[in-house]
């Protein structure tokens, strides 16, 4: 009985996790006020963050770069928890943060950018090394 409460608990904060990551990133405030395919693409990295640090935006390009990290770190561990392989959690993370950005260009509520992508799927490989971590350190 144990497991199956410890199984549903972790599958409802996955959830919890994915509804407030989407309301994060793709539904935000005024998400479906504009034109559909209204988004707009930043594909050359380093770039948002370059003109944030030259405007003395420090906190924001930092939150920014770390958040896309550590918004992404849940996914991985999950995926670890359900024993996928790391080439799993890595492909996975690149998808779901794929589809985020394309939301947000279809949808208009954000910014499309290679960063995200690049920054999120690490955040999603970096998760799935923590949870080897932890069960590493658990086991010992």
């Amino acid at each position: 009985m144990k497991q199956k409460t410890q199984k549903f608990a972790v599958h409802t904060l996955f959830f919890l996790y994915i509804f407030v990551l989407l309301r994060l990133t793709v539904l935000r405030s005024g998400a479906f006020s504009h034109r559909l395919f209204s988004g707009r693409f930043n594909l050359t990295p380093g770039v948002a963050y370059m003109q944030l640090l030259s405007w003395g935006s420090y906190f924001h390009a930092f939150y920014l770069f770390f958040g896309n990290i550590v918004w992404f770190m849940p996914l991985g561990m999950y995926l670890r928890w359900l024993r996928l392989r790391f080439f799993a959690c890595l492909l996975w993370g690149a998808a779901c943060s794929l589809l985020i950005e394309t939301f947000q260009f279809i949808l208009g509520s954000g910014i499309t950018e290679t960063d995200d992508l690049l920054l999120n799927t690490c955040g999603a490989i970096i998760g799935a090394l923590f949870f080897n971590l932890l069960q590493h350190i658990k086991r010992s």
